[in-house]
Parts: C-alpha cells; structure tokens; sequence
C-alpha cells in the first residue's frame, strides 16, 4: 500500500478492498445536508446515500479506471477521500474526488491536497480541472485558489480548471 506525505499531519494512501463501508461513509457525509430537508426516516436515508455511493463508486471505476483512489489520512487517522486521474485527457490532471469527514472540515487539508496537485501540474506543464457543485461550499476555495469557471454541465455543476501562472501567460501570448 502506497502512501504520500505531505507533512507531519497529513497523507494520502491507497484506497484498499476493505475500505468500502469507509468509503461510504464519507460519500454520506457529502449528503447529509440535504437529506436533512427531506422528510424520509433514517433507513430511507441510508438506502438513498447506498444506492448513491455505488451509482457514484460504479461511475468513477468505469469512466476512470486508471485513477488513483485514495484515502486521506490526518494524524493517521482517516479523515477523506481524494480520486485524481491523470492519464485519460492528455495535458490534464483532473480531481475526480475530493471529500472530507465534518470533523476534518475547514483544517486546511483540503487547501494543501490541492495546493499540492497544482505544482505537480505546474511541474508537467498540465492544467488540473476539477467538477463542483454550485452550491459547494469548497467552490470559494477553488476560487481562490486560482480555479476558473470554464463550464457548467448537467445544470448543477461547474467544471473549473487551474493553469500554472506560466500556462496562463503562455496562453495570453498566443
């Protein structure tokens, strides 16, 4: 099992077989919000956010098999999910997934992973996209990260994508 450091706190390791109901349970605690406006009973819930996650689990496996499914880890701790492909759309590193648990919201993580993936696309001359929601909270952290709108898809997403300041120079100049 592969695992990235990115400082004393955090790391990304390998997504494993028996990470499933882990998996899960992240993707649940992406939709708890709205599930709070619904008036269903907790098994309706969770049959909802099981069927989801393996329409989603499914989705990503098939669309992008190469990716690199992984797990991430606070204090050792399993804190999230980060998916990123980089292989499928030449020029391209793209974040499939990125998903904390609540308690491992607004630490700075999320920031760092991306921060992180940007100097590997800086690096290889490749730009990083990225699919929101619109209501995301995280679309602010993108935004200020650099990211820009380039589409909206299906009416509820946008596709951001960030180029190193370089890229984008280079573009202007052209």
């Amino acid at each position: 099992m592969q695992v990235l450091a990115f400082n004393d706190t955090i790391a990304v390791r390998t997504a494993a077989p028996d990470d499933r109901a882990l998996l899960r349970n992240i993707y649940g605690s992406t939709r708890m919000y709205e599930l709070e406006n619904t008036d269903w009973n907790d098994a309706q819930k969770e049959a909802f956010i099981d069927y989801q996650f393996e329409a989603q689990d499914t989705y990503y496996k098939q669309v992008y098999p190469d990716s690199d499914y992984g797990i991430v880890l606070y204090d050792g701790q399993p804190a999230g999910r980060l998916y990123v492909e980089r292989h499928l759309i030449p020029g391209t590193i793209r974040v499939v997934d990125i998903a904390l648990l609540p308690d491992f919201r607004n630490l700075g993580i999320g920031g760092l992973l991306i921060r992180h993936l940007q100097d590997e696309a800086s690096a290889s001359g490749k730009t990083l996209t990225i699919h929101v929601e619109q209501f995301n909270p995280a679309l602010r952290l993108y935004e200020r990260l650099g990211f820009q709108k380039i589409k909206e898809t299906h009416g509820v997403y946008y596709l951001m994508e960030w180029k190193s300041p370089a890229m984008a120079h280079t573009a202007d100049a052209s």
